[in-house]
């Protein structure tokens, strides 16, 4: 079966989730001997990992009467303008390839998803690897969901990341229970896990990585740590990331009196991420609205306990991590102080949740995504 598939990132390039998502399902579908996948983006960088698909740069793609068009590969401030483009790029190569279904993944690239379908007349699969409404908290751009919903209404089935997700998809943007499925993320197998280790050190460590923006919930992260830091002076805390709330968040830590226990050290990636995670006694997620999550999975992966907000799609599937209510800082206070503070705890959770998060693998997500496959074609 040949799959035509629009994505907008692909590691080692990557700005969040979403391409370590598209890598890992990919790889994990191609392990499927009869899958063939031809993997759209935007703007190749040449490192990719290319050894089990192929993959087209929208920006090496001649369109009629404009040529070859430049895409920046990110998220720029004229986004809606690139995913025009970008569309244009996907009616060139709907008439070019030869493929059996179309798979879009995420709002990005529903227009070119869609347009290829109405080119082709092959059937069309997007994942909803998030929604308008969890990246805004319900503050929804009415650009983002008009095409959200305009490719909800397209396809022919929608995948989404979580049960969670499913529900704000058949709510909030009107589609039939019987054309939305679930298919949970996963995470990549490390080969070299136990090549990370966690160093000597006099203090624990408490770790937030990911977007530091609205829906991440990073104020909620500097307020549990101010009330362990009530309780306990030998831990410090560092939040990895980058993004629009960062300068807010410092400011609070700076009014919260606790600054010389946070660490800042940006965006981090590929090993950097694993060193940090393997080296921390704690890792929260306190998310506000999070479709699946896949870092306290990679977390986990390397030996380091999880604290995980209810409001996560990895909640639905994680036993071995402790779940608190975003909101609730006193509930997230008292586990970061209980894992840190008591070993024999940290070890279970340490031990546990290493062997769940191995048997989380991707290639049964792809056998799922393959069955949704064959389903949608005899259905077209």
């Amino acid at each position: 079966m040949k799959a035509l598939m629009f994505g907008w990132e692909f590691p080692p390039h990557i700005l969040g989730g979403l391409g370590t998502a598209c890598y890992g399902l990919t790889r994990g579908m191609s392990l499927q001997q009869d899958m063939d996948i031809t993997f759209v983006m935007p703007r190749p960088m040449g490192d990719e990992d290319q050894s089990f698909l192929r993959m087209i740069g929208a920006n090496s793609v001649p369109v009629p009467g404009r040529g070859c068009i430049e895409f920046s590969g990110r998220y720029p401030d004229n986004l809606v303008e690139e995913i025009g483009n970008y569309e244009q790029v996907a009616a060139v190569l709907a008439r070019q390839e030869q493929f059996d279904i179309i798979h879009s993944h995420d709002w990005l690239t529903y227009p070119a998803g869609a347009t290829a379908k109405h080119i082709s007349g092959k059937p069309l699969v997007i994942h909803v690897h998030a929604t308008d409404f969890d990246r805004s908290r319900g503050h929804v751009n009415p650009t983002v969901y008009a095409i959200e919903r305009r490719g909800m209404d397209e396809a022919d089935h929608i995948i989404c990341v979580s049960n969670l997700t499913r529900q704000t998809v058949i709510e909030k943007y009107g589609q039939h229970p019987n054309k939305v499925s679930t298919v949970h993320n996963a995470v990549e197998p490390l080969a070299d896990a136990d090549t990370y280790v966690k160093h000597p050190r006099k203090d624990k460590l408490v770790t937030f990585l990911g977007r530091i923006t609205m829906q991440k919930g990073p104020e909620y992260f500097v307020e549990a740590a101010a009330r362990v830091l009530k309780r306990t002076q030998g831990v410090r805390f560092v939040m990895a990331g980058s993004g629009d709330k960062m300068a807010e968040t410092i400011d609070l830590v700076a009014r919260r009196g606790i600054a010389d226990r946070f660490h800042f050290p940006g965006f981090m990636r590929g090993r950097q991420v694993q060193e940090l995670l393997a080296d921390s006694d704690v890792y929260v997620m306190p998310s506000v609205s999070e479709p699946f999550g896949i870092s306290p999975l990679e977390a986990m992966q390397v030996g380091c306990p999880s604290i995980i907000s209810y409001q996560s799609g990895c909640a639905e599937i994680l036993h071995h991590a402790i779940k608190t209510d975003y909101w609730d800082i006193d509930a997230m206070a008292d586990a970061i102080y209980a894992i840190v503070k008591y070993p024999a705890m940290y070890k279970s959770l340490s031990e546990l949740g290493r062997q769940e998060v191995n048997n989380i693998r991707w290639e049964d997500a792809g056998k799922k995504v393959r069955t949704i496959y064959d389903n949608v074609l005899k259905q077209n």
